[in-house]
């Protein structure tokens, strides 16, 4: 950001989602944070999310546990923890802000006490913006993600928003729209209610999960 722009807080984070804008940096060590507004935009139908029979079977017989909600910023270090990234520390401890008022959620796998999977986002009425995942061992971001996924539908979440398209996520169903459709589809969604937590702290056995994406993909 300029020297001229308004201080980047948390309210003005919220405001940029609220028009489609989101922040990035160069790199880990970079200060500078700048705003990105992509022509095209990729986004996760909430429909269009389909568990693998590879990744079904991983889910049952894994021995990785599920939270919501219990290391925000270590989430959060380890997205950043890559050669590459556009997490510095100002981004974390922004996010780290909105996850305090509730406006920011991540979930975690765990093998044991070790964290080895995740994935953080935006909430803002019915728009959930997704912003990064990791993963130490195989699978592990795909069953956050399914996890994510399976608590937007149920608590009536109208879009899922990727930010970009990569091949990793076209491969799982989501899709890319251009920019005017994408703001289309915001302005539905930020007019809609919907409730992150509307399951409580429950976390949904794996064959739930599943079957409810069978039903509705």
């Amino acid at each position: 950001m300029k020297d001229t722009d308004p201080p980047l807080t948390p309210q003005l984070l919220l405001q940029a989602y609220r028009v489609g804008v989101f922040p990035m940096s160069e790199g880990r060590n970079d200060p500078e944070v700048f705003w990105v507004d992509p022509k095209r935009r990729g986004i996760f139908p909430l429909d269009g999310f389909h568990i693998s029979r590879s990744l079904a079977r991983t889910m049952r017989r894994t021995k990785f546990t599920v939270s919501f909600d219990r290391a925000f910023r270590d989430v959060m270090q380890n997205c950043a923890d890559r050669d590459e990234t556009w997490i510095n520390d100002t981004i974390i401890d922004l996010y780290a802000a909105l996850f305090q008022s509730g406006h920011a959620h991540s979930i975690e796998i765990w093998d044991g006490e070790k964290m080895v999977g995740g994935v953080y986002g935006v909430s803002i009425g019915g728009a959930f913006f997704g912003e990064s995942m990791f993963s130490k061992a195989t699978d592990a971001s795909k069953i956050a993600l399914a996890y994510l996924i399976d608590r937007l539908r149920s608590g009536g979440y109208q879009l899922f928003d990727t930010q970009f398209l990569t091949p990793h996520l076209a491969s799982l169903g989501a899709v890319e729209i251009p920019r005017r459709v994408f703001q289309e589809k915001l302005a539905a969604a930020l007019d809609t209610a919907a409730y992150f937590n509307a399951a409580g702290r429950h976390i949904p056995h794996a064959q739930d999960v599943i079957q409810r994406s069978a039903q509705i993909s």
